[in-house]
Formats: C-alpha cells, structure tokens, sequence
C-alpha cells in the first residue's frame, strides 16, 4: 500500500509518500511545494493542484491522506487554507484517489503517542520510523506523520 500524506497550506504544501507493509512502512518520498504571496490566488491554487497531481502521476498512490481542517483565530487564514486543501485534494480526486482525514491531535498520536506533541518530537519520532529520511522541511514533515498514521489507523 502506497500512502501520500498531504499537509495542505497555500504558501506551502507538505507532501510525503510512504509504503506500508503490514506494521512495516518506508519511506519514499516527500516535498513541498510553495506558492508566491504576491501571485494572484487563482494562479496559486492553480500551481498546488498541478504540482500535487504531479507527485500523484510520479508516485502512484493506492490512497491519500490529509489533516481535517481547523478553524483559526483569522477567518481569512481559515479561508485560504480551506481553499488550498480544496485543491490538493481536487488533484487527489481527478485521479480516484480515497482521501481521507484525521485529525491532527490523532495523527501527533498516533506517530509520538501524545496528541500534544511539539513539531520537534513529530520530527525526531520520524527520523527514528524512517531511518535516513531527509525531510524536505517542516511541512513534508507533517505529511510524512499523516501518511504514517493513515497507515497505522488502517
């Protein structure tokens, strides 16, 4: 079972591809893709979709995954991360993907074993699961944690 893990955001998109194996799971793959603030929104969602439908056709995911959305204190911020994640998964749709969503408290959970952990510990916790993993930045680091816990909530 290949899974993506996406860690949707409109200035920057973590994206992580993993194989699972029964409790096994590895590493294949993860990037992030980041968008321009002072490019028009269209173009920027625009870029989000076509480069996640890219790793898509790269990697050949049998499902994808993705942290459910939370509500900010800023309704824009809200706005924009729900309209980012619209096209991160449109992209996952137009393939036949399953997408499916946990919470980020769970997928903290199910990778450190505390749903309060820090993104430290969420990073530490992956280079140990993944053994040589060299992680793209802090969002392909949160993709690569959805993916895992997709993989370990079945």
């Amino acid at each position: 079972m290949i899974i993506l893990g996406l860690d949707p955001s409109l200035s920057c998109t973590g994206w992580g591809v993993i194989r699972a194996e029964g409790s096994r799971i590895s590493h294949i793959a993860n990037g992030q893709v980041k968008t321009d603030s002072k490019t028009p929104i269209a173009a920027r969602l625009t870029q989000l979709h076509a480069a996640i439908a890219e790793v898509i056709a790269l990697h050949t995911p049998d499902r994808a995954a993705a942290e459910e959305i939370f509500a900010n204190k800023n309704a824009q911020s809200t706005i924009k991360l729900a309209q980012a994640r619209g096209a991160v998964i449109a992209a996952c749709g137009g393939a036949g993907l399953e997408v499916r969503e946990h919470a980020a408290r769970l997928v903290k959970k199910a990778v450190v074993g505390t749903g309060g952990a820090e993104k430290a510990q969420v990073q530490a916790m992956l280079k140990v699961l993944l053994p040589g993993v060299q992680l793209a930045g802090a969002d392909a680091a949160d993709a690569l944690a959805v993916a895992i816990a997709d993989a370990n909530l079945g």
